[in-house]
């Protein structure tokens, strides 16, 4: 029993040899037998935690956790479909800008439409207010010219009878009638040639150099209604 004692404590002191002579890559490590209580222990942790290492556990024993294969191709799936959504994200934002900026344009370019529409159809609203009797008053110009025409026939020096008054009375009626609806006489006799409101029958030679250009007798009188010419007086130019 002795000697087999003295066998085992050998080749257990042979295995600490060797293991102490090994550290955790494997590689042999110099440890000397006579050194001091202290360092044998680290080298006897060293050699544990090899060990441990190598067979996939920590140094207190417990198992190591190792990153598998799917776990790392899960990782990389997950950094990729963030970066992939990041991406769509963005390009949605940039299109729903883009269509804003689209409305906001059309929304300028229909506001500013209709804004002129309705100036424009207001001023045709008053130009038509103003001009909406041009067609009857028009019609009623000649018969103006004939009570005219009937009074300057009458004789200056006679006494006004019955039938003149009449005719006046009936013709101030009818031009003051006229006049509130915006008709006016064109002052022609004497004036200056304008063509914006005369039209020139002919032309005589003037009495005089005061008289070149104008207006020297009117063969019918022009009107406008609410500032808009609706007859041009027709004229005898001096030259």
């Amino acid at each position: 029993m002795e000697n087999n004692e003295g066998k085992f404590n050998s080749s257990s002191e042979e295995n600490v040899d060797l293991s102490a002579k090994t550290n955790s890559s494997g590689e042999p490590v110099d440890v000397n037998m006579s050194a001091e209580p202290e360092l044998q222990e680290e080298a006897i942790d060293e050699t544990e935690a090899g060990e441990a290492a190598k067979e996939g556990t920590n140094a207190n024993g417990s198992p190591k956790k190792r990153k598998g294969f799917f776990s790392s191709m899960m990782g990389d799936k997950g950094s990729s479909s963030v970066s992939a959504e990041e991406t769509k994200a963005k390009e949605e934002i940039e299109s729903l800008q883009s269509k804003l900026a689209e409305s906001q344009d059309k929304y300028v370019r229909l506001f500013s439409e209709f804004d002129n529409y309705k100036k424009r159809t207001s001023r045709e609203r008053v130009e038509l207010l103003k001009t909406a009797a041009s067609d009857v008053v028009s019609e009623l110009l000649p018969v103006v010219d004939d009570f005219e025409r009937a009074i300057a026939s009458f004789p200056a020096d006679q006494e006004p009878d019955a039938i003149r008054l009449g005719v006046e009375l009936v013709y101030t009626k009818l031009k003051g009638i006229l006049e509130k609806q915006g008709l006016k006489e064109i002052e022609a006799m004497g004036a200056p040639f304008d063509t914006d409101f005369h039209e020139a029958l002919t032309n005589i030679p003037s009495p005089d150099e005061s008289m070149k250009g104008k207006v020297l007798d009117v063969i019918q009188k022009g009107y406008m209604l609410n500032d808009k010419v609706i007859r041009f007086a027709r004229v005898v130019v001096g030259n």
